[in-house]
Parts: C-alpha cells; sequence; structure tokens
C-alpha cells in the first residue's frame, strides 16, 4: 500500500465531499468463481477489475426467486472427452414447468456439450431409443426468447422438492482447457441459489 502524505485540511474536506457519490454495483457484471454472483464497486476511477478470460453469458430477461441447489461434476481429462453431471434440487413447495441450462454457444469451438450421443444405430432402430428426457435443444436466437449466441438445453418440470441428475456428454474438439459461463433457469429466469443467481463458471480442463 503506498503511503500518502498529509494534505491540508480543507483539502481533505474537499476529497470527503467528492467521496460521498453513491456507487452501485452493476447487475451486469456477471458471475463469481462460485455459486454466488457478487461485485464489488471500486473507490478509484482507474479500471481495476481482471477481465474475465472465458466465455460470458448476456444478461438474462429475468430473475426467479425460487430457490434451488446444485451442484456440478466435471468428468472431462485435460485433452479428452467425458461428461459434466448437474444435480439440482428443487428447495420450494411450487413446480418449475421446465428447468433450463444455458451456455454460450462458442463452447462448441473447444467442447460440444449434448444430451446424448448420436449414432447411425438410433437413426436405425427408431421408435424408442430416440425419445429423449430432454425437452429443447435450442441455439439462440430461438422462438422462446432464448438470446443470440447461447445454446439452452431444457429438461422439462422439476417437482417440489425433487432432485434432478443431468448427464451432458462434452466431446472434446480442440486442445486446451476452457472457463464459461453457466445458467440454470426456469424457462427464461434464471433461479436462485443460496440468494444469488443460479449464475456460475464451469472450469473445464
Amino acid at each position: 500500500m503506498r503511503l500518502r502524505r498529509q494534505r491540508p485540511a480543507s483539502l481533505l474536506l474537499l476529497v470527503l465531499l467528492a467521496g460521498c457519490v453513491s456507487v452501485s454495483p452493476s447487475p451486469s457484471a456477471g458471475p463469481s468463481a462460485g455459486p454466488s454472483t457478487t461485485s464489488t464497486p471500486s473507490a478509484t476511477s482507474q479500471p481495476t477489475a481482471t477481465p474475465f478470460p472465458g466465455l460470458r453469458l448476456p444478461e438474462p430477461a429475468a430473475f426467479d426467486s425460487r430457490a434451488i441447489s446444485y451442484a456440478v461434476a466435471i468428468e472431462l481429462e485435460a485433452g479428452g472427452s467425458g461428461q459434466l453431471i448437474f444435480r439440482v434440487e428443487n428447495l420450494t413447495d411450487t413446480l418449475i414447468d421446465e428447468l433450463v441450462l444455458r451456455w454460450p454457444t462458442e463452447v462448441r469451438e473447444t467442447i460440444f456439450l449434448a444430451p446424448f450421443a448420436p449414432s447411425q444405430q438410433r437413426i436405425r432402430e427408431g421408435g424408442d431409443p430416440l425419445v429423449q428426457d430432454w425437452t429443447k435443444w435450442v441455439e439462440g436466437p430461438g422462438e422462446h426468447g432464448e438470446p443470440a449466441g447461447t445454446t439452452s438445453l431444457g429438461w422439462g418440470p422439476l417437482l417440489p422438492g425433487a432432485t434432478l441428475t443431468i448427464l451432458v456428454l462434452a466431446t472434446r474438439v480442440a486442445p486446451g482447457p476452457l472457463l464459461f459461463d453457466l445458467q440454470i433457469l426456469a424457462g427464461e429466469a434464471v433461479l436462485t441459489s443460496d440468494g444469488e443467481p443460479a449464475w456460475f463458471q464451469v472450469n473445464v480442463p
């Protein structure tokens, strides 16, 4: 910390008056490194925040105060393919009509995320093997408000108090690690976890 010399009392008064301007965190500041999203205003006019090195999601259309808890497991070795496992629990007594995972579409330039692995056998067999649990897989802009530059994966309703485990296959298409935003939504509104939006970062090795 740099030491400052003493200033005259009149100059100090001017500085204190100038410091009375209110500074509020911006709602578009984006997610933190964990489940909570926080923003700390800077006391100086000089930019001090470190630019986010990963892929960002746009501000959601709305926020949903219904509470969930979630956990993410990354079963993906560096340089290889694997899966991401999302465990989401509805902590309320109301039905979430459609639980949606959303990430930047640009993620597919490094890893391709999908709810299942396509195969010629699936196509030949038809019928039940083609029926999936997911309700939508949309690259925005979509017909229901899915924003441009995003991929949305819907998993149907989540009953009150129920827990849903979602397996997303991750196929490596380019080398290197990846850090990207992910949101958990009810339709087009980001749900709440620990009092903060369920908007967090996924770090793939």
